[in-house]
């Protein structure tokens, strides 16, 4: 059976890639006609990323699910030792991009390029982490820590509550932040016009 905080990592990575490949999907539309709702939602999904993932998510797996693992499958310790600084870089990074992308909604097109660019590296960097927990630490962890290692584990991760699981807990400031993104963002991103 597979521990309940791995299937929590699962749906969060899912739901973060999901959100990840529409931040950059927004990003190639460009602003369009209307520039206020691109900046209101790509300002949002940047919001999600920072205050869930870079909050909750990495968190729990630096404190609780790493150690364990590098301790008793040493040959990760050293993958693990890059997740770990992946996460300590991550905050950092989300805000980089939203003052990027401040910069060219206040300044001009003269700062769209770099805000893409940055994207862009930003997103393989995202996607590139999570494929190495996916299929590097999971298995690892699947293979060396026990029930008692995944008690502490499980009940870590079952307090997260983010909405775009669709799982519970649900907390309704979440529910908001993705109603807006969802209502927002233009079809076939999310529900809105465009």
């Amino acid at each position: 059976m597979v521990p309940t905080s791995i299937q929590i990592i699962h749906d969060e990575h899912s739901t973060l890639a999901a959100m990840l490949h529409s931040f950059g999907m927004m990003v190639e539309r460009g602003p369009g006609k209307d520039p206020h709702n691109f900046f209101a939602v790509l300002t949002a999904m940047l919001f999600y990323i920072d205050e869930f993932p870079e909050r909750l998510h990495h968190p729990k797996e630096s404190e609780l699910l790493f150690p364990p693992v590098a301790r008793l499958a040493p040959d990760t310790a050293e993958l693990i030792a890059r997740l770990d600084r992946d996460h300590d870089k991550g905050e950092s990074a989300v805000r980089e991009l939203s003052h990027l992308l401040q910069a060219w909604e206040l300044i001009g097109e003269s700062r769209r390029a770099v805000f893409e660019a940055t994207t862009k590296r930003y997103l393989a960097f995202y996607l590139e982490h999570m494929r190495l927990e996916e299929t590097v630490i999971i298995p690892a962890a699947l293979k060396v820590l026990k029930e008692a290692d995944w008690k502490e584990i499980d009940a870590a991760f079952a307090t997260n509550c983010d909405p775009l699981t669709g799982k519970t807990p649900r907390d309704p400031v979440y529910d908001r932040l993705f109603t807006r993104i969802v209502s927002l963002a233009p079809a076939p991103i999310g529900l809105g016009e465009g």
